[in-house]
């Protein structure tokens, strides 16, 4: 029990060592895995490979989780953690992949994706980030709030503005709502514009809020991300 705990969680011996690598690259091996199982045309063989291959994964990650349950001085705690979430999820779709009346085919696949937060783990930098994140939670969600707002009420004026000139375009404040989340990020897809006066003149001041939706939360994290290295020196 001792050498396991110290296997898992002491990342500064040679075994530990070892193991954060060999679970990173089995991570990165089922993650190529997914990709490569969605090319069209495959041959039975390599259907078998990739299948087997995937077996090997989960069957490692499946011992690891079992195992980071058993040396954990707080279990409930721990298996409801972020980083046991993400354990669990990162199998759960293999166990549950024959139910498909469970839910469907396509999202299960779909969650193996999650395994990809397993790096967290083992990286310092992204582990920063996650402190990061937790220091200014607060702000960015109080921020997230308000962005929904902005983007509801744009929604509603340009509607209001839109609505007599393009009734098909802007049938109401939800099919607004498209148009709303394009400009405000300012990717402006172009599928949906403004061509009456009052609608242009309201886009070109949405567009002015959108840079800031973009680049408030971005100044948020980078001073968040240096208070994080502080904690660490």
């Amino acid at each position: 029990m001792r050498f396991l705990k110290r296997l898992i969680e002491d990342s500064d011996t040679t075994a530990g060592r070892a193991f954060d690598a060999f679970i990173q690259a089995l991570i990165i091996v089922s993650l190529l895995t997914y990709a490569f199982d969605t090319l069209p045309n495959l041959s039975a063989r390599w259907e078998f490979i990739l299948r087997v291959i995937e077996l090997f994964c989960v069957l490692v990650f499946t011992a690891e989780y079992i195992a980071r349950i058993i040396v954990a001085d707080r279990k409930t705690v721990f298996i409801f953690s972020f980083f046991g979430i993400i354990d669990f999820l990162a199998i759960a779709p293999f166990y549950l992949y024959f139910d498909i009346h469970l839910v469907s085919l396509r999202a299960l696949r779909l969650l193996r994706l999650l395994r990809v937060f397993k790096l967290v783990r083992y990286s310092n930098s992204i582990k920063r980030f996650h402190r990061a994140f937790l220091i200014a939670k607060e702000e960015l969600l109080l921020f997230l709030f308000v962005t929904l707002v902005i983007i509801y009420l744009a929604s509603v004026g340009i509607y209001q503005f839109e609505n007599p000139a393009q009734p098909k375009a802007f049938s109401s404040v939800f099919a607004s709502l498209w148009w709303a989340v394009a400009t405000l990020t300012t990717v402006g897809y172009g599928d949906i514009v403004p061509i009456t006066v009052g609608g242009k003149v309201f886009t070109f001041v949405i567009l002015l809020m959108g840079l800031g939706v973009v680049s408030i939360p971005a100044g948020m994290v980078a001073t968040a991300l240096s208070k994080a290295r502080e904690f660490e020196d």
